[in-house]
């Protein structure tokens, strides 16, 4: 698309991972994150403690970021930073960097919406035979604090069809695993120990959520009453029967997807869907997709796991297809925590 060699820094600041990545084009020269552990200890990300921690990686990540990539930052033709949405303090500090940064150099500055970042990360050019989504796609981006179904008509057309009504696919992981004992993130465990067990060994309730919407709060209350109902009887319930019902709570949030997509698709007529986030990790949820291209004819994109969670490498490839347009950001921008597609 660019023959000239474009070379943005994407910094990603919207949670509790501070990242930075080097892009020369639709290509990942490098692509750092440090990774916040002190939020492990409460079992959920503390906003005051993320933006501190950001405050002390910011500078040594993007250093190693330029050092990895082998460029100087004299050589960057602009800086995408993640305005929102997320948590206001930790948003402000890549925020106020990233203006700082642009400005000193006197490159140009551009905003980037972390949930299209999280899409558009699907055309990162890993080699010259990358498969790529064609437009229209749909959508679909699933984390710690979105649902989301997307048709996506161009890089940065795009018309949300439904989202999550209370939490996020990736709460109702958090949360649930804290109800099993499990460690946070619980995702990760959860998909873990699923692979283990029997899916069908518990029912669990399917919403009646109307359109392409979700909800998870009733699954996650679903969970707590049959796991204090059964505790009740044996207090070794949940160490005895653990695989098993990770499996029938992962084939539940499973169900609930290809549901939804099934209805998105029948509705929009586009059977090209691209999954990004956290949760487009698991495993469960990416099997149920396979089986879905061979059943339905549908073409999956399943991102790199190094590109699902939150990083910088998908705020580079939004602002790269940005600068082509010359779409840049005043420096008086400010952070915006409710940012909407």
């Amino acid at each position: 698309m660019n023959s000239q060699k474009t070379y943005i820094l994407g910094i990603e600041s919207s949670c509790d991972d501070t990242a930075a990545a080097v892009l020369c084009n639709e290509q990942v020269l490098s692509n750092v994150v440090a990774t916040q552990k002190v939020h492990e200890q409460y079992g959920g990300v503390v906003p005051e403690l993320a933006s501190r921690a950001h405050q002390q990686n910011i500078v040594p990540v993007i250093h190693q970021a330029l050092k990895n990539a082998n460029i100087k930052k004299e050589q960057l033709s602009a800086i995408a930073f993640t305005r929102g949405p997320g948590l206001m303090g930790s948003l402000l500090v890549g925020t106020s960097f990233a203006k700082s940064m642009a400005m000193a150099l006197n490159i140009p500055l551009i905003e980037v919406n972390h949930m299209q970042a999280h899409l558009l990360a699907h055309f990162i050019k890993e080699n010259t035979t990358t498969a790529v989504p064609s437009f229209p796609f749909l959508g679909f981006t699933i984390s710690g604090g979105h649902t989301q179904i997307v048709k996506v008509s161009d890089y940065f057309t795009m018309e949300v069809l439904g989202e999550t009504l209370d939490d996020a696919i990736g709460e109702a992981y958090d949360k649930c695993g804290k109800m099993l004992n499990l460690n946070y993130p619980a995702g990760a465990e959860i998909d873990k120990y699923a692979q283990m067990g029997n899916p069908h060994a518990f029912k669990f309730p399917i919403p009646n959520v109307k359109e392409l919407n979700f909800s998870f709060s009733g699954l996650k209350t679903a969970m707590l009453y049959f796991l204090q109902r059964e505790t009740k009887n044996n207090p070794d319930f949940i160490q005895e029967n653990l695989m098993d019902i990770c499996a029938s709570f992962q084939h539940t949030i499973i169900e609930i997807v290809i549901k939804k997509l099934k209805k998105a698709v029948k509705q929009t007529h586009v059977k090209q869907i691209a999954i990004g986030g956290g949760v487009s990790a698991n495993s469960g949820i990416r099997n149920a997709l396979k089986d879905a291209e061979q059943k339905w004819d549908w073409k999956c994109f399943i991102p790199k796991f190094e590109y699902t969670t939150d990083n910088a490498a998908m705020i580079g490839i939004a602002g790269y297809y940005k600068f082509l347009q010359k779409d840049f950001t005043q420096n008086t921008i400010t952070a915006n925590a409710r940012y909407a597609i």
